[in-house]
């Protein structure tokens, strides 16, 4: 009964971090997709400046990885709650089989705990791939703020 409980624990963390992040890229999205809509309604007035061009460039080569960085933020969160949902089932199947020996469901309560970490397992290959995808929009931002330097 204690691994399972450990493993509840270690998901909870897991899942915070993951929640924070959510919100953060939610954010994030909000806030180009504002300033995108903003330089199209400057852009339909009058004339963007090169700056500009190249920032309305930058949004949107980034808002459809944070899409898609979202999604794989969503997975994680998702794969990491199914963990959570085994390990409580495999800490009452512990209990369930404690209390009454007879039925002998120990292997159901292996099997659940194993369903557990093959989702934290999956959970955390949500993350990575999430991660990898926010140094690829960093990069965007980086390669636009230095082309930025060279044409003023």
């Amino acid at each position: 009964m204690l691994a399972p409980g450990i493993m509840i624990s270690a998901c909870g963390l897991l899942l915070l971090g993951m929640n924070n992040k959510y919100s953060l890229v939610i954010n994030r999205i909000r806030i180009l997709d504002e300033e995108k809509r903003r330089l199209l309604m400057k852009k339909r007035d009058q004339q963007l400046s090169d700056i500009e061009l190249q920032r309305m460039s930058s949004v949107e080569r980034q808002l459809p990885k944070l899409t898609y960085r979202i999604k794989m933020v969503r997975n994680a969160v998702i794969f990491y709650s199914l963990a959570v949902g085994f390990f409580i089932v495999s800490c009452l199947l512990i209990g369930f089989n404690i209390i009454n020996p007879q039925f002998n469901i120990s292997q159901l309560a292996i099997f659940t705990f194993l369903l557990g970490m093959l989702s934290v397992l999956t959970g955390v290959g949500f993350a990575c791939r999430e991660v990898m995808k926010g140094y690829q929009i960093v990069m965007i931002e980086v390669q636009t703020n230095e082309t930025s330097k060279l044409t003023i």
